[in-house]
């Protein structure tokens, strides 16, 4: 069942809603009730121009929507992303980048599909346009997440989420890390680190092949649940083979989890991996 509603602000986002359900288009901006009779627990804000939105709501709709009976508002709409909005929602899912780019991808570089426009046939011809990236988060979107956290509610950051932290101190302190960046896609294993919190209990080591995201990590060491280490021996920069891949921690009333793998939707449905999003999500809405 599909049904499209306009939002206050006139956008459109889809939500994931109850157990089993298909994934209705509805207006995120009012998390009012929805169709089903009841309010969305989590807002998602998700996809880039590297992250489908729809790879990510298919991937968390079978984690956390049908198998926890979580209700989800899925958007890519950034302005949705403030304190008034989030008052209605008792999560945060944080899953892209830091980066829009308003004036297009660049006409000639690999951002298109096929290596750029060179060669593609236009008439009219088509104009030379520079597509360079815009830093998206503002002061008052950080002073809402983080005072989002402090007053109670959870945060879910996923996989790309540390190329928001360089561009505003409030989200990088709630998320306590910043990005290093990551090779290109290869195997390498999740090692558990901390087998004693509740989001790790129960979970063996995995392999995936995925992004392997290094990041500069800044809380103190006892919330490191996991790393990510690549055990061929390659590295990346000068930083080894291994990286700080989920961690967690209470931030005021609320609390605060991240979890590194989640480029390709097969590492999202590594079963391992699925444990832990089972937990994280429980643990953040405080049900464990």
């Amino acid at each position: 069942m599909h049904r499209m509603l306009e939002t206050r602000q006139g956008m459109i986002s889809r939500r994931t809603a109850l157990k089993g359900a298909a994934a209705p288009l509805i207006g995120a901006g009012a998390a009012a009730a929805s169709i089903y009779g009841s309010k969305a627990t989590a807002l998602a804000l998700a996809g880039d121009r590297y992250h489908n939105l729809d790879y990510i709501r298919t991937a968390l709709g079978k984690t956390i929507v049908r198998d926890l009976g979580v209700a989800v508002d899925f958007t890519d709409e950034l302005s949705l992303l403030d304190a008034k909005n989030l008052k209605d929602y008792k999560l945060l899912i944080v899953f892209r980048d830091g980066m829009i780019w308003p004036d297009g991808y660049s006409d000639d570089g690999p951002g298109q599909a096929g290596g750029g426009l060179r060669g593609i046939v236009s008439e009219p011809p088509l104009p030379h346009w520079e597509g360079n990236p815009v830093y998206w988060i503002t002061a008052e979107q950080g002073k809402a997440v983080k005072a989002f956290v402090e007053n109670g509610g959870g945060a879910l950051f996923f996989h790309n989420t540390p190329y928001i932290s360089p561009h505003n101190a409030d989200f990088r302190e709630v998320l306590g890390a910043v990005t290093e960046e990551h090779p290109p896609l290869r195997p390498f294993r999740v090692k558990i680190t901390n087998r004693d919190h509740p989001i790790t209990r129960g979970v063996s080591d995995f392999v995936v092949t995925d992004e392997q995201h290094f990041v500069k990590y800044e809380k103190d060491a006892k919330h490191i649940l996991m790393h990510s280490v690549n055990e061929d021996g390659k590295t990346w920069k000068d930083l080894g083979t291994t990286s700080e891949a989920g961690w967690a921690y209470d931030f005021g009333k609320g609390r605060v989890c991240y979890l590194a793998p989640g480029h390709l939707i097969s590492a999202l449905w590594n079963p391992e991996y699925v444990k832990i999003q089972h937990n994280a999500v429980q643990w953040l809405l405080k049900q464990v």
